[in-house]
């Protein structure tokens, strides 16, 4: 198996993990403080479990690899990679720009979407992997 990609996967699921209890911790009561609102912390939130999410698919493309090497599985790694850093990591920093004091960071609009996309593209890639898989079943 490919050290590297675990550990990759093994940082990201720290990560969203650390930045899930940021979350229902510290920006919680930054929301009760009235500092931030309810739809940037409904924003962070959902940043984080999509960044979950495809964390753990990330994991499974490369165990679905280590049995049966196809080049989409890996595809779908990558733009499961890109998706997390455009798509969450975009949501985490336009949700809490005014608590980091960076208003400068609303350029980061647009990457979110484009983020998104990769997560489709990489969800269409393993469905192409069993389209040119070897194996019947």
């Amino acid at each position: 198996m490919d050290k590297r990609k675990i550990l990759t996967v093994g940082i990201l699921g720290a990560l969203a993990v650390a930045l899930g209890a940021m979350g229902a911790h510290f920006l919680k009561s930054k929301v009760q403080a009235g500092v931030m609102t309810s739809d940037q912390l409904d924003g962070f939130e959902k940043g984080v479990k999509y960044h979950m999410y495809h964390t753990i698919g990330m994991l499974l493309l490369i165990v679905l690899n280590h049995l049966q090497q196809n080049k989409y599985f890996m595809w779908s790694y990558a733009f499961f990679f890109w998706g997390i850093i455009m798509f969450s990591g975009s949501l985490y920093f336009l949700t809490t720009r005014n608590l980091i004091g960076m208003d400068g960071l609303k350029f980061l609009g647009p990457v979110t979407p484009i983020g998104g996309v990769c997560f489709i593209i990489g969800w269409i890639c393993l469905g192409l992997s069993m389209l040119k898989s070897d194996k019947k079943n």
